[in-house]
């Protein structure tokens, strides 16, 4: 979640961080023909037939030409505007299949509270102050907790935020989206008592026999629905996409999403296709319809099979299911193989929870791939892949697309499934806490072994499996070259250069099925490029992450 009231202004008026004489050196001339040229380029096109070039031809949105400079005077037609790109390194556009655009750039979110605070009771001030600010708003909704600070006050965290606010409902994400703190009319707008059932997926906390006011996982997702429902804030989630959220994909590169959880019961999808429609869309975006845990799956698979859309002509396509296998590590619902080592619920096992059981999945997958859906399915915990590979296994065929991601578990028996079975592994390696200096900050919960060699990207790789490297934003940066610099330095459980760049193009346009389109630069392509201040290639892996993408060609367009 953005705070956009807060941001917004700084966006706009910040300077660009990027390089204005470079960009000045490579706007072409306004010509009649429908041709450019870029040429004097160090073009990485991704291609292995022929992995680099200088020069490339577009004709209105698709490639013509991709080779030498010399080559390209020969072919180019007379008219065309040619821009010189002065030795700068080219590459495809990104792709990133794992992100919540629409969820980043709504305006629902009042006040953020601070990751860093340890003590739960100096938030009180916070919440007041956005309660006062935010008279007339149904419910206030807060994120940026974390919640061991929750669990490690010294007061019930019912009473600190009942102490804030009393009388209207308050409810805070916490920074992972994994918890929910709610004050106790929220919680009684919810209609949760002491006496209430876990739902699927989920869990209603309690201290010492009285609710506490955390609802993890799927517990709290289901009341965040009802309180956005209840601010029908449509308007906002398309106001924040076409004044935020688009913008800073192109800054970055971004040329192609997967929405990872569309909120398809609260049109979230029918905000999408008005965006389409009005022609604002400057990506090509695929939507993962969320599966709700809670839901009758008859009826839903019927509702979701309604939803499908696969225009080829359309930049917004509806072809992906997202669920969830599991939970999260640092709240101990990540599905494990064994137990953890601490005990958070009191509940009768304590291996984790699953969103979706493997039967479920399987289900699933049944119905829906053969209408044309391929499936994104979370899963963090080894158990947690497992079950998902294991449905996959069961119900799926040569036809799907499917992915598992984050997957920062996984069993060595587990590890060439991937390959056999055709899932790609999605991993989200630009958060700190996935890189190795922090593996070990979870053997109290995992064990020092576990905790070892988390999200192993080197050892599928070398076992055949197919790697696509994500953001998960905003849970970590969008920002592609931090995200290469980590999966490169990472070691051992590290890749080369060459390959973190196709993790986050071709294969990447392979799960969006569009790699015949886009995802890499060749002959008969779409258009989609971007040109970078630094030459990733040759400078420290250390300064990767500083690279600025200084011009975005999006379907032939620089945008």
């Amino acid at each position: 979640m953005k705070i956009l009231a807060l941001i917004f202004s700084l966006i706009l008026t910040t300077k660009s961080c990027t390089n204005k004489e470079d960009i000045n050196s490579i706007v072409p001339t306004v010509t009649k023909s429908t041709q450019k040229m870029y040429f004097n380029g160090k073009i990485f096109t991704v291609n292995d037939k022929q992995p680099w070039a200088e020069a490339i031809i577009v004709d209105k949105n698709k490639i013509v030409f991709v080779g030498s400079n010399i080559e390209a005077d020969k072919r180019v037609e007379a008219a065309a505007d040619k821009i010189d790109l002065k030795g700068k390194v080219v590459l495809p556009g990104f792709h990133d299949v794992h992100m919540h655009p629409m969820e980043v750039g709504s305006t629902t979110t009042r006040f953020v509270l601070n990751e860093n605070e340890t003590n739960a009771e100096n938030y009180i001030s916070t919440i007041k102050k956005a309660a006062n600010d935010n008279p007339n708003v149904a419910w206030i909704i807060g994120f940026g907790h974390s919640i061991n600070t929750l669990l490690e006050a010294q007061k019930n965290p019912l009473e600190i935020i009942d102490e804030a606010v009393s009388n209207r409902p308050v409810i805070i994400m916490e920074q992972t989206s994994h918890s929910m703190w709610l004050n106790s009319k929220a919680l009684e707008l919810a209609g949760i008592s002491i006496t209430t059932p876990n739902p699927q997926g989920g869990i209603i906390m309690k201290d010492n026999g009285k609710l506490n006011g955390i609802l993890i996982d799927n517990a709290g997702d289901v009341v965040f629905q009802q309180a956005v429902d209840a601010l029908n804030d449509s308007n906002g989630e398309y106001n924040g996409m076409v004044e935020y959220v688009l913008p800073e994909l192109a800054k970055h590169g971004i040329t192609s999403v997967s929405d990872a959880r569309t909120y398809w019961k609260r049109d979230q999808h029918k905000t999408w296709k008005n965006l389409a429609d009005n022609n604002k869309l400057t990506a090509r975006f695929n939507l993962g319809l969320w599966a709700y845990p809670t839901a009758d799956d008859v009826s839903q698979i019927s509702a979701l099979k309604a939803l499908f859309s696969n225009d080829e002509n359309s930049l917004l396509k509806i072809n992906q299911i997202k669920l969830y296998s599991d939970g999260i590590t640092h709240n101990t619902t990540a599905a494990l193989h064994s137990n953890y080592h601490e005990n958070y619920f009191n509940e009768p096992t304590n291996n984790g929870l699953n969103y979706f059981t493997e039967t479920r999945i399987a289900t699933y997958i049944k119905e829906l791939e053969s209408v044309g859906f391929d499936f994104h399915i979370h899963a963090i915990g080894n158990r947690g892949v497992t079950e998902s590979l294991n449905a996959i296994e069961q119900s799926g065929t040569s036809k799907g697309r499917h992915r598992l991601t984050h997957v920062e578990m996984v069993t060595s028996a587990d590890i060439n499934r991937f390959k056999q079975l055709n899932v790609t592994a999605d991993a989200q390696v630009t958060g700190e806490f996935t890189q190795p200096q922090y593996w070990h900050d979870n053997d109290h919960l995992l064990g020092s072994a576990l905790a070892d060699n988390q999200v192993p990207i080197k050892s599928l790789k070398d076992a055949g499996a197919r790697l696509t490297l994500s953001s998960d934003w905003n849970v970590s940066t969008l920002n592609p070259f931090v995200g290469i610099q980590n999966s490169i330095t990472r070691i051992p459980q590290n890749i080369s250069l060459e390959e973190a760049i196709k993790a986050y193009t071709i294969n990447g346009a392979y799960v969006m099925r569009q790699e015949d389109k886009v995802g890499s630069l060749e002959v008969g392509k779409l258009a989609d490029f971007i040109v970078l201040d630094n030459d990733i290639f040759t400078i420290p892996s250390s300064q990767i992450n500083k690279t600025k993408v200084i011009l975005t060609i999006f379907n032939g367009k620089e945008i």
